[in-house]
């Protein structure tokens, strides 16, 4: 079992930045592969990255690479975001399988989420 709680949202203006938090427990945390979504009301859930459970491979979605940076350590995955900009505004939520390939994009092999933390980006 893997609980998730995530930290970090908050009200930013468009080119600045934050860092969003997923405090994992659970035994097995360090073999889960990780990941980061979003969700607008009115819009389909978006993968944005992801780390592998060995920490050694990330992946990232287009509309954020080159901007977001997603990390982790013993017990916790990271999100920082950087040059932000009114589109990122979402709920953001940290998600955990045990799958890395491409199929981890998909939201629906996640077994484990967290209850999400809001990030507002003003223009």
């Amino acid at each position: 079992q893997v609980q998730l709680v995530e930290s970090g949202g908050g009200l930013v203006q468009a080119g600045g930045s934050l860092r969003l938090s997923c405090a994992a427990s659970g035994r097995a945390f360090s073999t889960y592969t990780m990941a980061w979504f979003r969700q607008n009301p009115g819009k389909e859930r978006e993968w944005v990255a992801g780390i592998k459970y060995s920490g050694d491979s990330t992946d990232y979605a287009d509309s954020v690479k080159g901007r977001f940076t997603i990390s982790r350590d013993s017990a916790k995955v990271y999100l920082q975001m950087d040059s932000l900009k009114p589109e990122d505004t979402a709920v953001y939520r940290c998600a955990a399988t045990t799958v890395w390939g491409p199929s981890a994009r998909n939201w629906s092999i996640y077994n484990y989420w967290g209850q999400g933390t809001q990030v507002t980006v003003s223009s």
